[in-house]
């Protein structure tokens, strides 16, 4: 089995981790402090000594190097975390990942999302075009785009994995919409408060454990194909291209509402809607409504993501709907909040 560095520790990086781990495969794990209190791999046989936890800054392309001699992939799992930010915070640090996968040969799995799609009219594949017009979407089209180049030429094998909106452990407050609008807030027997968007769009939302498990399936081909690059069990190659994280049918914010309405044992009640001109009014002084202008196309009209051809291709399926709403309630609010059969699903 291989090793690999994963750089982040998020709620992805952790996840990442332990889906690796639980492949039979080493991890060294990098994060700005070196400190990880949530351990998820440690419940792998093995687990603990699997696993090294490090401290780096993303952004030092030599230290980075340092810890990817000898890998089979590196995985960009950062999240930057002042949103406002981005254009300072991403380009060194994708800059330093990308000069690090080049220099030890090591496969780039960055973790990426929607945006760099910007405005579209149906469902999403990894051949829409990249049209976004805002700077968070230019941005993130701009770095996939400059690592793509990179394989092209020969210097490195790249992909990126991209999903829609985030839900499940591991994500903390502000890092999951579904989670903080709803979850929250309808599972102690309140109502769902959605500061952007309509609440009767379609919306495909991502299991966080989901994206590891996918993110552990690719990084496990990075060792199996060094001179071309790795393939799929069907063939197909799977670096130089992106791939959409497999995730459960869109739900509409009113209708993730009334699910988790239903699995706590609180009424179903209408979700309210902040006016736009509200949110656009908060923008002039609350940095997060002045960033959000720029994806709040999103929750505006149908935002469905299409990982068909990464299901046919890995044989990945999805989690179920029904099974991400428990595990996330349960960890978000507590196994308590759920009831009856539910809160024996979710190991209560």
């Amino acid at each position: 089995m291989g090793h690999h560095l994963v750089v982040g520790a998020g709620g992805i990086g952790r996840s990442v981790t332990a889906h690796l781990v639980a492949l039979g495969h080493t991890v060294t794990l990098a994060s700005r402090s070196g400190r990880v209190t949530q351990r998820p791999w440690e419940q792998e046989p093995g687990g603990t000594e699997a696993v090294t936890v490090v401290a780096a800054d993303a952004g030092d392309a030599e230290r980075l190097v340092q810890l990817a001699r000898g890998a089979d992939s590196i995985v960009n799992a950062v999240n930057p975390p002042s949103y406002d930010r981005w254009d300072a915070d991403w380009p060194p640090v994708a800059a330093a990942l990308l000069e690090a996968a080049e220099r030890t040969a090591a496969a780039l799995v960055v973790i990426g999302n929607l945006y760099q799609y910007g405005e579209v009219a149906g469902p999403m594949t990894e051949w829409t075009p990249l049209a976004a017009t805002g700077s968070k979407g230019r941005l993130r089209a701009d770095m996939w785009l400059t690592a793509l180049e990179a394989q092209r030429a020969g210097r490195v094998r790249v992909t990126e994995l991209r999903s829609s909106d985030y839900v499940g452990p591991g994500a903390t407050r502000m890092t999951s919409y579904l989670g903080d609008v709803v979850v929250d807030r309808v599972a102690a027997g309140g109502r769902a408060l959605m500061p952007v968007g309509r609440t009767d769009v379609p919306h495909t939302w991502t299991y966080i454990p989901d994206v590891g498990r996918f993110a552990a399936l690719v990084c496990a081909r990075a060792g199996e194909g060094a001179g071309s690059g790795a393939e799929s069990g069907s063939g197909t190659e799977v670096f130089g291209r992106p791939w959409h994280v497999p995730s459960p049918a869109a739900r509409t914010v009113q209708e993730a509402a009334d699910d988790v309405a239903r699995l706590t044992g609180h009424r179903p009640r209408r979700v309210l809607r902040l006016p736009r001109p509200v949110g656009t009014a908060l923008g002039l002084v609350i940095p997060f409504f002045r960033e959000v202008r720029e994806t709040r196309h999103q929750f505006e009209r149908p935002f469905v993501l299409d990982a068909s051809e990464a299901e046919r291709v890995f044989g990945f399926t999805a989690t179920p709907w029904e099974q991400v709403l428990t595990e996330t309630i349960a960890d978000r609010v507590g196994p308590e909040a759920l009831v009856g059969r539910e809160r024996a699903a979710s190991g209560a």
